[in-house]
């Protein structure tokens, strides 16, 4: 009996562990993964089938997905970025991950290359790329450790993002938004506002507008004529609804993380302006380029009022302890940053009689930092640009915008300083308009004098000396000057001839008592020799070195420009479009040229 019910036990068990077996085994087959390698298979035909047609197809957002994004979103314990939904993403999608799109001009058909060159010429970026890129394309999170690990105290106050854009791309844009809500906490988004500043592209106004009432979030301001950058955000200010204004341009990508560390100064300090890092998209692949965090850029400017960037000097380094730590900046690039709102209109919101855009960013830094505020970069912000070779709009015509708004600042703020900007336009302030109102506002806010400025906030900057020569070099022969269209990023290129225009610009120059010819930071420098006589563009605009030889230069009583490393004379070529290096001859007109020189007493 008893053998008889070990048999018993030992049948019973057997069946009990095959009976699992087959469950465990059921249950990894309607529970593993969907995907068939034939569908798998069909997927991935699909998909070479689309891209070869070279078409997108946006799909609007429908409520499910927006109340699954919102459940993502909900971390009521920790104010951190949220973590991104890997299903909105494909990583073997077009410039998935931040990754260039490169595109084969040659193995386009000729309907494909005409929308590709199109695309270029109306954005002055790649519309054709941006075509094949998702919408919600995903980018790595290069955040420093120092960031990762920050947390941010249940900040208590919200974000109006303010986005302007005069005939964008359709894409770019739609990225630019979504980038904004996928990567932003909601409980500190509290709007996005688009301003459209008179777009006449026809995906601009319905189809946009359809798209948006999508969105919980978006609202659209339509200008009724073309007011520029500076009054479009202002009529973007006057609706938003929260404690802080954040300025952004419509083609840009938010990263992980991007909008507390811009607000939480602001929360401490409503008089701090913070400015995020401005990483690079590039405007023909897309590719994502993330500023390292080895080297922090601050922004400044030249004496033509151009906005330019430089490393953080030494003196503010050695203030940080951190990698995300803030990083004072004299001046902003202007085209994103946060702001308290009661704080910009206190400050007197920027200068409405400024026309377009250009200038406006320095003229709010100077005001800034004068009247008792504080601007700084923050580097766990880091928001993505394409930065465009050249603006694809329109201008007014007649108006030289960005002169007309330097003038204006110069004006208010840079007290006796002013003059080397007037300098380099040879005086022509043209109609500016009125500037008593700003004048007014500074006396107002009780600001400091723009000497403080350049002592306290930007030594870094060189007061131009008095040299010997000012404006531009005329040939004695034709009316051409020497012309240099450089700046510190492309050195290297060779001065030139062209028309003189009396605007000042790239054919303003001075010759320093050390004997260079120059501009900011820039020098003519000639290293050829002999073997470099009567040839093209050999005469270069090289970083000053300050050790004469090379780029020393004589003006002589017999106004030629004479170069005592090789004992030749600059020269305007036969057809006045470069410069060479001649056997110096006081018969040849060419080699003699009409620049202003000071008087002893304006040396001394």
């Amino acid at each position: 009996m008893y053998i008889s019910f070990r048999r018993h036990l030992y049948q019973t068990t057997l069946y009990i562990s095959i009976a699992w077996l087959f469950i465990i085994i059921l249950f990894f087959q309607f529970n593993g993964p969907k995907t068939t390698p034939t569908e798998e298979q069909t997927s991935k035909d699909l998909n070479s089938k689309q891209h070869d047609e070279n078409h997108l197809k946006i799909k609007l957002i429908d409520q499910s997905q927006h109340e699954k994004i919102d459940k993502i979103f909900d971390k009521p314990k920790q104010v951190v970025a949220p973590d991104i939904d890997d299903n909105k993403y494909n990583a073997n999608g077009y410039g998935e991950m931040g990754k260039p799109v490169i595109i084969d001009r040659n193995k386009l058909s000729p309907s494909e290359l005409k929308k590709y060159d199109e695309g270029f010429e109306k954005n002055a970026f790649s519309a054709y790329v941006s075509d094949l890129i998702p919408i919600h394309r995903s980018l790595p999170d290069e955040r420093h450790p120092d960031c990762r690990k920050l947390e941010y105290k249940a900040l208590s106050i919200t974000a109006s993002v303010v986005m302007c854009f005069h005939n964008e791309a359709w894409t770019t844009l739609l990225r630019s938004i979504h980038s904004v809500i996928d990567r932003s906490p909601p409980h500190l988004l509290k709007e996005i506002i688009l301003v459209d500043d008179f777009s006449d592209m026809s995906h601009l106004h319905k189809p946009l507008d359809d798209y948006i009432e999508t969105l919980k979030i978006v609202s659209i301001i339509r200008q009724r004529q073309r007011e520029g950058l500076i009054r479009s955000r202002l009529a973007g200010a006057a609706r938003a609804k929260s404690d802080t204004i954040v300025f952004l341009d419509s083609h840009i990508e938010a990263t992980e993380g991007w909008l507390e560390p811009l607000l939480e100064p602001i929360a401490k300090n409503r008089s701090v302006v913070v400015a995020p890092v401005i990483d690079n998209i590039d405007a023909t692949t897309f590719a994502f380029t993330f500023i390292s965090f080895d080297t922090i850029y601050v922004g400044g400017f030249d004496w033509n009022l151009q906005f330019t960037w430089h490393i953080l000097p030494k003196r503010e380094q050695t203030t940080r302890n951190s990698s995300a730590d803030l990083a004072r900046t004299p001046t902003m690039a202007g085209g994103l940053f946060a702001i308290s709102k009661n704080y910009f209109y206190d400050l007197g919101s920027y200068d409405d009689g400024m026309e377009i855009w250009g200038g406006e960013n320095l003229e709010i830094s100077f005001r800034i930092w004068m009247c008792g505020g504080t601007l700084v970069i923050a580097p766990c912000s880091h928001v993505g640009h394409i930065f465009r070779a050249k603006s694809p709009y329109k201008w007014l015509p007649g108006v030289n915008a960005v002169k007309r708004n330097c003038v204006r600042a110069a004006e208010v703020w840079l007290d006796e300083y002013k003059k080397y900007y007037y300098e380099r336009i040879n005086y022509k302030l043209d109609d500016y308009g009125d500037v008593s109102s700003r004048k007014s506002l500074r006396e107002r806010l009780k600001c400091r004098s723009f000497n403080w400025y350049l002592t306290e906030i930007y030594p870094e900057l060189s007061i131009p000396e008095v040299g010997l020569a000012v404006g531009d070099i005329r040939n004695l022969d034709v009316d051409y000057c020497v012309d240099a269209n450089v700046d510190r990023k492309n050195f290297e290129k060779p001065a030139i001839g062209f028309e003189c225009h009396q605007e000042g610009g790239n054919q303003f120059f001075m010759l320093s008592k050390t004997g260079q010819i120059y501009r900011d930071s820039g020098c003519l420098d000639y290293r050829d020799g002999k073997e470099g006589i009567k040839k093209d563009d050999r005469i270069l605009v090289l970083l000053c070195h300050e050790q004469n030889g090379t780029q020393s230069w004589i003006y002589n009583k017999n106004d030629q420009l004479y170069h005592p490393e090789s004992s030749l004379c600059m020269a305007l070529s036969g057809d006045s479009q470069h410069l060479q290096m001649q056997i110096c001859d006081l018969d040849i007109a060419r080699q003699r040229w009409i620049w202003k020189r000071r008087s002893r007493n304006e040396v001394v």
